[in-house]
This record gives C-alpha cells, structure tokens and sequence, in this order.
C-alpha cells in the first residue's frame, strides 16, 4: 500500500489509480462556521482527506478553512455528496456546480451519489451525470453512499464506470459482510461513515479491554481495527485534542485474536436509516 502525502497515513488505490487516504475526516452535522476551525484544527494535525456533503450546508466552511491552509491542492483529497433531492442528469450536473462554488475548487477527488433512494428511481440517471463530469476531469473519481448490493448491480447494469466508493455505516455493530464481500468481488473501495457507532460500542467490554492492553482509547481500537479491515474511515470530531486522538492511530497493531474479538460484536446495529427506506 502506497502513502499519501501525510506519510504516515496509508493510502487505497482505487479502481481507476487514484489514491484516497484511508484516514479522513469527516464533517457531519457539524455547523458551517464550526467546520472552518474543525477542518482547520484536522489539517495541522496532519488529515488531507475531508468528507463534506451538500446536505451538511457546511461545504463553504470546509472551502474557506482549505483556503487559509496554504496546503498545495495536490495533496489535498476532497469529497463531496448530491443530495437526494438533486438527482436526475441535469440536476446533478447543476448541484455538482453549486457544491464546487461553496467549495471554492475546480474540481473535487472524488464525489459521490448520497443514498440510492430507489423509491425516486433516478439515481442511474445521476449516474450518467457523474461519468461526464469524471471524463471532464471535473471529478478524479466517482462513487455512491449507502448503496446496497441490489442498487449497485441496476447501477452497473448498462454503466461505464465502476463505482470507485460505497460509503456506507460501518462500525463494530454493524459489519456488513455481504455488502463488503460484493464491493471487493466489484473492486469498489468500502469508506465508513458513522465509525464509532457515534460511540454507541465504545463501552463495549471487547474494546474497552483492548484499549486498556495498548493503553489507547476505546475510539482508537475501533479506528485502528477499521484499518486493518481495510477500509477507508472518516471519524468526525469537533473537538481537538479528540481530531488529533482519532489521528493517532497508525502506531500500534491489534493482533488477530483482538480483531476478532472485535468482529463479534456484529449485531446489525444501526445509527443511522436503512437505505430502502430512505427517499
């Protein structure tokens, strides 16, 4: 595995050669004028990758605090997601538009379909959009959010590319090995979004004894462990001694016995909709 231009943080290679760090940080539900400090406080600790979404109303924040970085854009990885209420060809194109404007860019890392609301039935056409705006090179790579595996085989039924991303909830509590066995028999990175459960299994006594063992919090077991699986996680944080604890992750190892240790916990436990019922 390669490294970014942070060092220490490895790298996935996504399907189509781009590198995507895979340790970000993520901005949800946080406030437009709090993500300009948060995303500020998440680069001096050594982050370049930065998860926004339309949705969030916060992309202007994390454009300004990218601005007043001084940091080269090539070493800056940057995400962003339509909204439901986007989706349709012309309309994505619009959206993606508006998301660059707020940002202040000329063309984002990698941008993604927010949730398959298969009930609206529009996210192929959106799709469409999203190849355009990656062979425009507007978009270094495209990919979807809360896909599941029904929705991305209509996807790829008739399309050009491969969804590069599935960014979906994964924590301790919720595994999704189907859905992680369909992304890499598809060669589609699996990025986690909500990855502490929003600390519902950080009291858990399977981490809890391991964080004691490696005198690390309980947070940055389930972080570490999310690298080790592989995937690509974005904790979010507000605060910064804990952005610069969720960043301190790549110095310790948990052996096999203690990822499996954590691996039962699976107990489809959601934070967050079930993507079939969302729309």
């Amino acid at each position: 595995m390669a490294t970014s231009a942070t060092p220490a943080v490895p790298t996935v290679t996504l399907n189509n050669g781009v590198e995507i760090p895979q340790l970000g940080f993520g901005v949800f539900q946080v406030s437009d004028d709090a993500t300009t400090a948060a995303v500020t406080a998440a680069l001096e600790t050594g982050y370049r990758s930065i998860d926004t979404a339309a949705v969030y109303g916060n992309e202007a924040g994390v454009g300004r605090a990218l601005a007043a970085s001084g940091l080269p854009r090539e070493e800056l990885f940057v995400t962003t997601k339509l909204w439901n209420a986007d989706q349709g060809y012309d309309a994505t194109l619009r959206a993606f538009d508006a998301s660059l404007a707020k940002l202040g860019l000329d063309h984002v890392d990698l941008y993604l379909i927010h949730w398959p609301t298969p009930a609206r039935d529009l996210y192929r056409e959106s799709w469409r959009a999203l190849e355009r705006l990656a062979e425009e090179g507007r978009i270094r790579a495209a990919g979807v959010s809360n896909f599941q595996p029904d929705h991305l085989r209509r996807l790829l039924d008739g399309a050009t590319l491969t969804p590069a991303v599935n960014q979906i909830e994964l924590h301790p509590g919720l595994q999704q090995a189907e859905l992680r066995a369909f992304h890499a028999e598809h060669g589609i990175a699996t990025e986690a979004w909500s990855p502490l459960a929003q600390g519902a299994v950080l009291d858990e006594a399977a981490i809890t004894a391991v964080a004691a063992r490696h005198g690390r919090s309980p947070a940055q077991v389930v972080i570490r462990w999310h690298l080790q699986l592989g995937n690509v996680v974005i904790p979010k944080s507000v605060t910064p001694h804990r952005i610069r604890e969720n960043f301190d992750v790549l110095g310790f190892s948990l052996s096999d016995e203690e990822m499996r240790s954590v691996a039962a916990l699976d107990r489809d436990l959601r934070t967050g909709p079930h993507p079939d019922e969302l729309n």
